[in-house]
């Protein structure tokens, strides 16, 4: 008798499996477009698409693999997002911070978490109070944080000196903490606190032989390190920066069809079950 294997599929969200209006990258004549599911609304108004056949790809994904979002994202905001297919038993929120479990964070996964940041990071209000200092308020529009674990500034990204964010990161790294620019936002997130790290947790209850993964920032660099197989969309900081490493295939897509693309290469990877 043949054993199944068990793949757990890790993916990033926003710009990797679902995007907004302006990332979707519709170039393509209007005639010719994709149809768009709405996947995400905030404020009574749609704010995230995918295509449908990504969604049709997505659904039928849970029956042969675990399915594991692994998001930025604090829990309410990912708790807006209504992904075709089954809900997903396990979800990873704020970085790595939360392990959803049936939607409810795990608190032993919290108090690891919490664990590993008190012995090895600068708090998070040091932190914040050198992102404030450090911030132009001619470019600054926002502060927040995410679950009390990061921080992150809203931007005008066009009025940024260039060399703030090399600056920043030479700041942040001594102190445990990595910097990255995505779109109008610049987070400060402690270097433990990884998606990486969440999803072994997982593969580890599932029991999974095998981990493919996606993702487009350099928050997605460790996640996309730790699978046996990856994928990164032609767009995003990882695209820009030209990151690569012999297991993640960067593909030419852009957009929300980088989105489409990236399940078919995990429906194409994930073993078929045995007779």
């Amino acid at each position: 008798m043949t054993t199944a294997l068990t793949t757990l599929v890790a993916s990033d969200l926003d710009r990797t499996l679902i995007y907004s209006a302006a990332a979707l990258g519709l170039t393509m004549p209007d005639a010719e477009a994709p149809r768009l599911l709405c996947v995400e609304t905030y404020q009574h108004k749609p704010l995230s698409y995918m295509t449908e056949t990504a969604a049709a790809l997505l659904t039928e994904l849970p029956r042969h693999a675990v399915f594991v979002p692994a998001t930025t994202r604090t829990r309410e905001q990912y708790q807006r997002i209504r992904l075709p297919g089954p809900p997903a038993r396990y979800a990873i929120c704020a970085n790595g911070g939360h392990l959803l479990v049936d939607g409810v964070s795990d608190p032993d996964w919290r108090r690891t978490v919490a664990a590993r940041l008190a012995d090895e990071c600068a708090s998070l209000d040091e932190v914040r109070t050198h992102l404030l200092a450090a911030a132009d308020p001619a470019w600054l529009l926002k502060e927040r944080v995410a679950e009390d674990l990061f921080a992150y500034l809203v931007v005008e990204r066009a009025l940024m000196p260039d060399g703030w964010m090399k600056e920043l990161a030479a700041w942040a790294a001594p102190r445990g903490w990595a910097v990255s620019l995505q779109g109008r936002k610049v987070y400060a997130v402690p270097q433990p606190l990884t998606k990486s790290a969440a999803v072994r947790e997982v593969a580890r209850r599932t029991g999974a032989d095998q981990v493919l993964a996606a993702g487009d920032s350099l928050l997605d660099a460790d996640l996309l390190l730790a699978a046996d197989r990856g994928w990164r969309p032609g767009h995003g900081e990882l695209a820009e920066a030209g990151w690569n490493a012999g297991h993640v295939e960067a593909l030419e897509e852009r957009g929300v069809a980088a989105g489409e693309e990236i399940l078919r290469r995990f429906s194409s990877a994930v073993p078929p079950n045995p007779a």
